[in-house]
């Protein structure tokens, strides 16, 4: 799917639910809370939620079993570390705008090396020469910029947001490179396999979660989200996991 189509068809609803958030804000007599609740939406979102995890369990996940199955993990990694390659870019046109250059500088010189000495990505001799990989997005960078988070979502197909995060979405998608490659089809195929690459690695992580699936998924975001955000200056309880 073209993402810039994915995003002008889902901007109308994020604007529709901003709106409805801002009636319910107005309508709302409650005193302002110290701590205000993130998942106000918790509702839809558990519908939202439930009807991704039908969908996952129906096509993503057995594509991702499939695909551990047939491909071995030495390419699986070479493969991941192509994809980690392209994601660098937008990390550098984050980090300058969050007033960071030289983190930027950092991920346009990892570009560079594993692009030409990596080969394309598929090594990563920048990390050996202490060139440390960010991960950074628009979402973070209006955070920097003081805007607020707002309400918790989860987007259908795609997961675990927040409003802040989702309308920068089509941003993001307009610095992978992926959407530059012709014909369609191809670019298509490639999102294809992106998806099914980065379902993969969660297989096993899938052990880990206990309780109530829709809590212990939001809090997780929600708090890798916080971590990122601030650069590791919080304690991060999932590490890389989520």
């Amino acid at each position: 799917m073209n993402i810039l189509a994915f995003g002008q068809r889902t901007g109308v609803g994020l604007l529709l639910l901003v709106c409805l958030q801002a009636c319910a804000s107005l309508s709302s007599n409650q005193e302002a809370q110290t701590e205000p609740n993130p998942d106000p939406w918790e509702g839809m979102n558990r519908h939202m939620d439930k009807f991704n995890e039908v969908a996952d369990r129906i096509i993503t996940k057995p594509a991702a079993r499939m695909y551990r199955k047939i491909i071995p993990s030495p390419i699986r990694n070479s493969l991941g570390r192509v994809y980690a390659n392209l994601r660098d870019l937008n990390d550098a046109v984050n980090n300058l705008l969050q007033g960071k250059p030289r983190e930027s500088l950092g991920d346009l010189t990892r570009i560079t090396v594993n692009t030409t000495l990596g080969l394309g990505g598929l090594f990563d001799p920048a990390s050996k020469m202490g060139l440390q990989d960010h991960d950074e997005d628009f979402g973070q960078t209006l955070a920097s910029w003081g805007m607020p988070a707002g309400p918790y979502m989860v987007l259908p197909l795609l997961g675990p947001s927040t409003l802040r995060a989702s309308l920068v979405r089509p941003m993001d998608g307009l610095l992978d490179p992926l959407i530059y490659l012709h014909p369609v089809r191809h670019r298509n195929r490639t999102y294809g396999i992106r998806l099914v690459h980065q379902r993969s690695q969660f297989i096993n992580l899938e052990k880990a979660i206990f309780g109530d699936r829709y809590l212990f998924i939001r809090d997780a975001y929600l708090q890798r989200r916080t971590y990122l955000i601030k650069d590791g200056e919080v304690e991060d309880p999932f590490g890389d996991d989520f």
